[in-house]
């Protein structure tokens, strides 16, 4: 079976931490910024976890590495 490549898209959008979770960005803070209040843009800087199901699959993407 030949070596699985990483996913170089999905290597610059997430980090994994020490205990093996997966952070991303949220989504929603590309453009059209105005429209939306101050308090919902500050939560869209913070980072959030991945789904247990979604985390097997992007580690997996990033097995490569």
């Amino acid at each position: 079976m030949p070596k699985l490549k990483t996913h170089k898209g999905l290597k610059k959008r997430i980090k994994i931490t020490a205990k093996g979770k997966v952070k991303r960005p949220k989504a929603g803070k590309g453009h059209l910024l105005s429209g939306k209040s101050g308090r919902r843009r500050e939560h869209l800087r913070k980072k959030t976890g991945v789904s247990p199901a979604f985390n097997k699959i992007m580690k997996r993407a990033l097995q490569g590495a």
